[in-house]
């Protein structure tokens, strides 16, 4: 689909499962669905979602911690980007403690502000895709909206996407054939106002912030 602006996303994944487990992550289907409908609506996902439990992500509210951790790496590549897909588990009726980490590690964009007290993410859209076989997704949303808003991210109008499975159940979203239709519509309705959003940015500039700030 052709459009008058280049636009691109980066997703992590925060799977408690580094990529080298056997089993497959439904977070990574999940956020390759997402990918795919993002790519029909004119948004270049160049790279495969990153494993965070792949990286040494240390602990704390800096963005960078000193020797050894990966964090400032990640916070580059979510930053380069117009669009970040943040994908994670529920567990325990919870974020992932990865995705948990990750949020927390975005804290420091509260100290990090331009002249017009603009975060580092301002301007920037963010997607949250979440899996699990229980009830909470809706929960699971909220924290990270609410997150994610505060460190200067917006995020659109159905901006969430879910697939939770029967409780107690042992179907998982990387077992199913494709999406149901519901979970199919959600994602499309995503990718299409998160790449409206970006595109909006784009042409008419990010958030003024607040003049002599």
């Amino acid at each position: 689909m052709p459009h008058d602006s280049n636009l691109t996303a980066f997703a992590l994944n925060c799977s408690l499962k580094p990529s080298t487990a056997r089993e497959k992550s439904s977070t990574d289907r999940l956020l390759g669905d997402l990918r795919a409908a993002l790519e029909r609506n004119g948004v270049d996902t160049p790279e495969n979602p990153v494993r965070a439990a792949d990286r040494n992500i240390k602990p704390g509210v800096l963005s960078d911690e000193g020797e050894g951790d990966e964090w400032p790496t990640l916070r580059r590549k979510i930053l380069a980007a117009d669009i970040f897909l943040l994908g994670l588990p529920i567990w325990m009726g919870q974020p992932s403690s990865v995705a948990k980490r990750v949020m927390e590690r975005m804290d420091a964009f509260l100290s990090e502000t331009d002249d017009r007290q603009r975060m580092p993410a301002a301007g920037k859209v963010a997607l949250v895709a979440i899996v699990g076989n229980e009830d909470g997704a809706h929960h699971c949303h909220a924290e990270c909206f609410q997150a994610l808003n505060d460190v200067g991210f917006t995020v659109p109008a159905n901006g969430g996407v879910y697939w939770v499975g029967e409780a107690m159940g042992s179907v998982n979203y990387v077992d199913l054939p494709a999406p149901p239709k519901a979970v199919a519509g959600m994602i499309d309705m995503a990718a299409s106002n998160a790449a409206h959003l970006a595109r909006m940015f784009i042409k008419a500039g990010t958030y003024p912030g607040l003049a002599g700030g």
